[in-house]
């Protein structure tokens, strides 16, 4: 899926030793809700499963790359839907833009681009995602993309000794025609 800046594609086997990277990153596991390191082997697994479908692996990742005219085209991040849920038609959805790229409109770009996807390709109804309290760059991101703030959750998460409160976010992105019995 090309888009202004930026390309949603597939993961690649050429994508491990980045993926190996991210996945690894201290300092993003509290977002993910990762505490403990991802192996190779674990994630060369993950690759050779990613052709599936999102109805079988119940999620779906794809890589962001920069396209710009003025710069080689390189990855920065992803972008997951996951808990696809085909019953309800809905997942959530996640993104990691590499920090020397964040405050660029990749972020902006691809989310619109996932949400437009899941809309006319997914058929889902809504997307959601669960974001820190304190982690505003995140909040505004959604927010802009007409997430709405639907719960609090206090005290949800516990890092580096502190209590956190967790917001759940929600988009709804196809209007129900409305359910006649």
């Amino acid at each position: 899926m090309a888009g202004k800046n930026i390309v949603l594609r597939a993961p690649e086997p050429a994508d491990i030793d980045l993926l190996f990277e991210w996945e690894n990153e201290r300092s993003i596991w509290q977002i993910s809700n990762t505490l403990t390191p991802f192996s190779r082997f674990v994630l060369e697994q993950y690759l050779m499963n990613a052709h599936l479908d999102i109805y079988t692996n119940k999620q779906l990742r794809l890589m962001i790359d920069r396209i710009a005219d003025s710069h080689p085209i390189k990855t920065i991040g992803t972008i997951d839907l996951f808990d696809f849920d085909a019953s309800h038609h809905r997942a959530g959805i996640g993104i990691l833009i590499c920090k020397d790229e964040q405050g660029k409109g990749y972020a902006s770009e691809a989310i619109e681009m996932i949400i437009d996807y899941s809309n006319d390709f997914l058929q889902l109804h809504q997307l959601y995602c669960n974001i820190a309290s304190d982690n505003t760059k995140s909040l505004n991101l959604f927010k802009k993309h007409k997430f709405e703030i639907v719960g609090l959750k206090k005290e949800w998460l516990y890092i580096h000794n502190h209590w956190k409160d967790e917001y759940m976010l929600q988009r709804i992105i196809k209007k129900s025609a409305g359910v006649t019995l």
